[in-house]
């Protein structure tokens, strides 16, 4: 199995070891190829709010040389692993928003991969407040159309694994290698209901208000999006 794993922080401190614990479990459970990004290292620019990607011109993208390989990873991949640390500012780290940001041409309504409907994602988190930083990235791949989404969030009140108490750090290792074992026998369904309502609402935006001639109508049109659904 292919995973593409991306680190939202360049700190290799709890998510990291906690991700690590994850992927040791599930190379335990088969046969893996894991591919990692580690952010802002592997996408270092900002996305400058051009929109050349939601017109379909994403070789003309000014961080075209960091996007198209993750872009590549993700498609190739048969699960996705997301390891986002909490910080102070209720969300996921700016680095790992900046990756979402670059990736914005993946959402429904403009040019959804049917690839990515096949494929599922784990969030891990660490910090006192794991949920907010889950939200909106679980909201995000579920856009993408993502098959299914699962979370693990820590919530420690540390900045260093190793100063838990012993007994918590055998408690959160076995929930990451529970995790590991659920997500690697987890599999592919039909889509979130959201999903299907989503796609259903997108189609009818890019038919109607889009039109042909324009994009994102005729990525729509090549793909057959408005004939046949992509999963």
């Amino acid at each position: 199995m292919k995973v593409a794993v991306f680190h939202g922080s360049p700190r290799k401190g709890n998510t990291y070891r906690a991700t690590n614990i994850f992927m040791d479990e599930l190379s335990k459970c088969g046969e893996f190829c894991f591919t990692e990004f580690f952010m802002p290292k592997d996408l270092p620019d900002f996305c400058t709010g051009c929109t050349l990607c939601l017109g379909g011109q994403l070789e003309k993208c000014p961080n075209a040389q960091y996007v198209t390989p993750i872009l590549e990873a993700i498609l190739r991949a048969d699960a996705l692993i997301f390891a986002m640390p909490h910080y102070g500012a209720c969300s996921m780290p700016g680095a790992m928003k900046n990756l979402f940001d670059h990736l914005d041409f993946l959402v429904l309504p403009v040019s959804p991969r049917a690839e990515i409907f096949e494929k599922k994602a784990f969030i891990i988190t660490t910090g006192s407040g794991s949920a907010a930083a889950i939200k909106p990235a679980k909201k995000t791949l579920k856009h993408w159309g993502m098959n299914r989404v699962y979370a693990l969030g820590i919530r420690m009140h540390t900045n260093l694994w190793n100063k838990m108490p012993k007994r918590k750090q055998e408690k959160y290792e076995k929930a990451l290698r529970r995790s590991a074992q659920r997500f690697f026998k987890a599999q592919k369904g039909s889509p979130y209901l959201s999903t299907i309502f989503f796609y259903h609402i997108s189609k009818f935006i890019v038919r109607k208000y889009v039109g042909a001639g324009n994009y994102p109508y005729e990525y729509w049109e090549e793909k057959g999006y408005f004939n046949k659904r992509p999963f």
